[in-house]
């Protein structure tokens, strides 16, 4: 048998598969966890899994970006047919932002799980003939209230008025009498409340703190000196969705025929559900790159109908998006290999541009290959494939530099291997979230203004949120105090303390230094 041969079967197969358009529900499953466990166990580091303690605060995380993907087969297979739910799910799975994000420790990938499951919910659930509506109309209200839980009321504001727009045209109003509102706001509240009583209790100003500070205070104003333009977030989706961003235009497109069509609900649910969480996000006067999570599963969705969709009508449907794709990887290649080398201060090493370099070059003969059979199933397994082992691998040489620069852990293992119990370890002038995970140990934060300073209870907090001054004098005092500094900050602590400055590690231009 010839390589070529050995090669083409199993590539006709998954052809196959890709086309069809029902298969055993199972087996789209075990496809789709075969293809995602491994990002899965591989995000958390199969290693740390059973030794290393960062496996337990971003598994949580790792596991709401694989859950997620799940969830988009199934609201697609639902809405539209298996192979539309099953190339979203791929879609989605595939986008270079989305596999990078689901590896960090953020609350977003949580919030972004939930939302979903939320609105996939009230979408499954709005059709006229769901056998199963009680069950997603009570899944709608209870997913809604982990969405609040997870990260505050954007959990029930976002769903309730992407419902109430999608409402507005559609004019299916009679949706409001099957959807069980009594019995699923006593749901909602039953999961929602006794935490905030809980809570509030303990804490008698978190209700000011949280739903003033946290909600408002941050969305309105620049408090939080996280302001960023209102265009921000048109080349983060664009990029983080890449390569399938490339067939937005297409996927818009098709949209707005599917929004002319009648019964075509799903495509006008989907398309408020994207452009209205961007839009919210995109005024807010607080942008981080995570916040537009909870888009990229109804981008996803939609751009999954319109490959679906130039599967029945060949190849030439996409011959355009696919000409500018071959073009973006060639670019994309070109400047990853030049990047390491004549950059300043690049975060990428020349080995890491040279992996970049060649999967995209394999990339472009991948689009060639296809585009010359004009064969679209092809296309679409060759970029799954091709993303798929990039973004497993890639991240590697970026993570890695990153970690390199930006990680404080050593010297937060310094502090703990050097400190005792009775020693006193300080942030001067900023905040590492990496001195007290590592160190075990709650740290005195010196003239930081954060959330943790901003927040407060019954118990007086002010002697771990401490201005210079204070520090200066604890720094002369009796006791032993390790603290986490900035090179810069080192001249001014000397001319403002009397004892000793003793360093005991450095990395880069942070600094662990004692006062014994």
């Amino acid at each position: 048998m010839s390589v070529s041969n050995v090669i083409q079967a199993p590539l006709n197969i998954a052809c196959s598969f890709i086309r069809a358009r029902q298969t055993p529900r199972g087996l789209d499953i075990a496809v789709l966890l075969l293809l995602f466990g491994f990002s899965f166990f591989h995000a958390l580091g199969v290693l740390n899994m059973f030794g290393e303690t960062e496996c337990a605060v971003r598994f949580f995380s790792a596991l709401a970006g694989v859950s997620s993907i799940l969830l988009v087969w199934h609201i697609g297979r639902k809405i539209y047919g298996r192979r539309e739910g099953l190339l979203g799910a791929l879609i989605l799975g595939t986008s270079i932002g989305y596999l990078v994000q689901a590896r960090l420790n953020i609350i977003d990938t949580t919030l972004m799980f939930f939302m979903t499951a939320a609105l996939g919910s009230f979408l499954i659930a709005s059709r006229d003939d769901e056998p199963s509506k009680r069950f997603y109309y009570y899944a709608w209200y209870a997913c809604m209230a982990l969405a609040v839980l997870s990260k505050g009321l954007i959990g029930i504001v976002l769903p309730g008025m992407i419902i109430f727009i999608y409402l507005l045209p559609a004019r299916r109003w009679k949706l409001l009498k099957e959807m069980r509102l009594f019995p699923g706001i006593v749901l909602f509240l039953l999961i929602t409340v006794p935490w905030f009583v809980l809570v509030s209790v303990r804490n008698p100003e978190f209700v000011g703190f949280f739903f003033i500070h946290e909600h408002l205070t941050r969305y309105l104003t620049t408090a939080h000196s996280r302001y960023q333009p209102s265009w921000f977030f048109i080349p983060i989706l664009i990029g983080c969705m890449f390569p399938w961003s490339c067939f937005f235009p297409a996927a818009a497109a098709s949209a707005i025929r599917g929004m002319r069509r009648r019964g075509a609900d799903p495509d006008l649910f989907l398309a408020i559900w994207a452009v209205f969480i961007f839009c919210f996000f995109s005024i807010s006067k607080s942008k981080l790159v995570p916040y537009i999570l909870p888009v990229y599963p109804a981008v996803a969705l939609l751009t999954g109908k319109v490959v679906s969709e130039s599967m029945d009508r060949g190849f030439r449907s996409l011959r355009i998006e696919a000409r500018f794709l071959q073009i973006i990887l060639l670019v994309g290649a070109a400047a990853t290999l030049l990047y390491p080398r004549l950059a300043p201060r690049p975060h990428l090493g020349p080995a890491g541009g040279e992996v970049y370099a060649l999967f995209l070059l394999i990339g472009v003969l991948a689009v060639t290959f296809s585009m010359r059979r004009a064969d679209l199933a092809v296309f679409f397994l060759g970029l799954c494939f091709i993303i798929y082992v990039l973004g497993i691998v890639g991240p590697k040489y970026i993570f890695d530099e990153v970690i390199q620069k930006r990680s404080l852990k050593e010297l937060a293992l310094i502090a703990k291997n050097t400190s005792r119990a009775d020693d006193t370890i300080c942030c001067y002038g900023f905040y590492s979230q990496d001195l007290p995970f590592y160190t075990c140990r709650r740290v005195i934060c010196v003239d930081v203004l954060n959330d943790l300073a901003l927040g407060s209870s019954q118990v007086d907090q002010s002697s771990w949120f401490i201005d210079y001054g204070a520090f200066y004098r604890l720094w002369d005092s009796p006791g032993r105090i390790l603290t986490l500094i900035d090179t810069d900050d080192i001249a001014d602590l000397r001319k403002s303390v009397t004892r000793h400055v003793r360093f005991l590690g450095r990395k880069g231009d942070k600094l662990i230094v004692s006062n014994r």
